[in-house]
């Protein structure tokens, strides 16, 4: 009996200790859960793009879309085979190939860990992608040299000014496999064609050779003792840069830094036997294409990854300010670096912002798609049906054609055919729907006829091929519409 009241006695303690602290526990699930309630009612939607961010409008793709096409076709007549890159990588494949002290790793690469716990980064550059996609596959084995093209957008948590986003879009031309002096010129000449058909004028390449990293170290101390003796004249960025990096300081953009390095020791002097050779070879090439060029003995390509010849790409406005459209150079030793086996490369980089900036401000003529000659108007609910197979049977027969079918009023329809140009309207009303007819409009000469739908295809194009002998033999003709058929009646 002693135990049984024990254990009764132990279980009502337990019991009222219970029933005490769960008020407690529900007391305190409330102050916690109230506030993030409040939190997220208050918290405020920002309907704007990120800082240095944008969106990349319909009025500005015409710019866009010359550019995509001249870096095509360039691409496709000089051999170059299209690659698409992740836009996000393992950060270690950055750190190790751009290298510490760099503005990239140290201040503007976009780093996190994904739920899986793997460090990644979004691109800040397509070299090292490139190099990571040519181990990975066993590219090696294909014949030499290997062409590859990629165009995307790459990530800078940099501040954002003209022509300089976080996200930027990029277009690369890398070739692998062979270390002649005349790829290095083909490259140039490669790059100059594409800013060339661009529209750019007033182009400049400034190139450069910083050798071999083993004679950069020798070049490097040579620098180092030169500005250690000079320290307190650098910018602040720049004595960072002495410790860690001291050739990127020959890249700075400060006037005061610009005047101190222009007397400093120069790459070209520490080139070994080999280099030196490259390089001349490589401007001899230059000379033999007529190629706009100027040494730079301050170019360094700020990239730890860099072997030999660098180059930069720029435009000059008649005030003799520069602009920086891309640049590139030799990289014979990241692939080996990565883990592959010894491969050298070389390419370059254009930044498409800065183009189409350029493109505007130097009034290059955008791209012009083709208009469309045909309107399609139709009135009535059993004519749309029928317009919608209409629509589709022209346009597999290569007929670029438009339409309205949200409007309801056949004039309203008829003035957005004369916005546009047309030289033929298709007219579909109830009373054609259920003859299967169509009304052909010349919207040149102003006739007009009734043809079957069945003929419909081959009556618009030996229209449009007359309209076209005409226009030829003629000279263009003007479109004819009565008063009538401009008025607007919704």
């Amino acid at each position: 009996m002693a135990i049984n009241k024990k254990t009764m006695q132990a279980k009502k303690k337990t019991a009222v200790k219970a029933t005490k602290s769960t008020p407690v526990k529900k007391a305190v699930a409330k102050k916690v859960t109230q506030p993030a309630k409040q939190k997220q009612v208050e918290e405020e939607m920002l309907l704007q793009a990120l800082r240095g961010m944008r969106d990349i409008l319909p009025d500005e793709q015409p710019y866009w879309e010359r550019a995509r096409r001249v870096l095509t076709h360039a691409a496709t007549e000089y051999g170059f085979s299209r690659i698409d890159l992740p836009t996000v990588e393992f950060a270690h494949l950055y750190l190790r190939s751009i290298g510490d002290g760099t503005d990239i790793i140290d201040k503007e690469m976009y780093l996190f860990n994904t739920r899986g716990g793997d460090k990644v980064a979004l691109r800040p550059e397509m070299t090292a992608g490139l190099c990571r996609a040519y181990i990975e596959h066993g590219m090696g084995v294909l014949p030499k040299p290997i062409k590859l093209f990629s165009t995307g957008p790459v990530f800078r948590y940099d501040r954002p000014q003209e022509g300089r986003y976080r996200e930027h879009y990029q277009a690369n031309f890398d070739m692998f496999g062979e270390s002649d002096a005349i790829l290095d010129a083909q490259t140039v000449q490669l790059a100059f064609r594409v800013v060339q058909q661009l529209g750019l004028k007033n182009i400049e390449f400034q190139v450069n050779s910083i050798g071999t990293p083993e004679t950069r170290k020798d070049y490097e101390k040579a620098l180092v003792r030169y500005l250690e003796s000079q320290k307190q004249k650098l910018c602040l960025k720049c004595r960072e840069r002495l410790l860690a990096n001291p050739m990127r300081i020959l890249d700075c953009k400060e006037d005061k830094c610009i005047q101190l390095t222009a007397h400093a020791p120069q790459s070209l002097d520490y080139l070994d036997p080999d280099s030196r050779e490259h390089f001349k070879k490589f401007l001899e090439y230059l000379d033999e294409l007529e190629l706009p060029y100027s040494i730079n003995t301050r170019l360094v390509r700020g990239l730890d990854y860099y072997t030999r010849t660098v180059f930069e790409i720029r435009s000059t406005d008649k005030d003799g300010k520069n602009y920086s459209l891309g640049g590139g150079g030799r990289y014979d030793r990241l692939i080996e670096g990565l883990g592959g086996e010894s491969t050298p490369a070389i390419g370059f980089a254009l930044g498409l912002d800065r183009i189409v900036l350029e493109m505007k401000r130097t009034q290059v003529k955008p791209y012009h798609p083709p208009q469309p000659k045909v309107f399609l108007a139709q009135l009535g609910e059993m004519a749309k049906k029928k317009s919608l197979r209409l629509f589709s049977d022209l346009e597999k027969n290569g007929v670029l054609l438009a339409e309205s079918f949200g409007r309801g009023s056949l004039k309203s329809q008829l003035r957005v055919a004369n916005r546009l140009g047309v030289e033929i309207t298709i007219i579909i009303g109830q009373k054609e729907a259920l003859d299967e007819t169509a009304i052909i409009k010349d919207m040149i000469s102003g006739t007009q006829e009734t043809v079957t739908q069945e003929k419909l295809v081959e009556s618009v194009k030996k229209l449009l091929k007359a309209n076209q002998v005409l226009t030829i033999k003629d000279g263009p003709r003007e479109n004819r519409f009565s008063a009538a058929d401009q008025e607007d009646e919704d």
